[in-house]
């Protein structure tokens, strides 16, 4: 089991949970309200921070309520803004790390065998 941090941006409130596995930026999660309700969430955003015992890296998660969710109705923060669409054609955002010349195609030989 993994005791993961969680940051939750609706409410305001940090927690531990214990998990089998670290959720990814964008999947969703489960979580009970302060009332004792159960209600969707979004994972924003996933780091990890070492511990302040040994070579233990800590996981966090920061978290808000699923939009639309019936379970929980989301309260802005005093300073909200809203977030712009964010979303590009895929080609734009790959571009971004290709620079400005093309890659070379590098043949890989997965052939196990002892022979040379």
């Amino acid at each position: 089991m993994i005791e993961i941090e969680v940051q939750n941006e609706t409410h305001q409130t940090q927690f531990r949970i214990k998990a089998m596995a670290v959720p990814r930026i964008g999947e969703g999660l489960r979580l009970k309200e302060p009332d004792g309700t159960w209600a969707s969430y979004d994972v924003l955003d996933v780091w990890y921070q070492q511990a302040d015992f040994g070579e233990i890296w800590v996981p966090y998660l920061h978290v808000r309520t699923t939009p639309g969710d019936g379970g929980a109705l989301e309260t802005p923060s005093a300073g909200a803004t809203h977030m712009p669409d964010q979303a590009m054609p895929i080609a734009d955002f790959l571009a971004k790390f290709e620079g400005d010349h093309e890659h070379e195609t590098v043949r890989l030989n997965l052939d196990m065998s002892e022979e040379g």
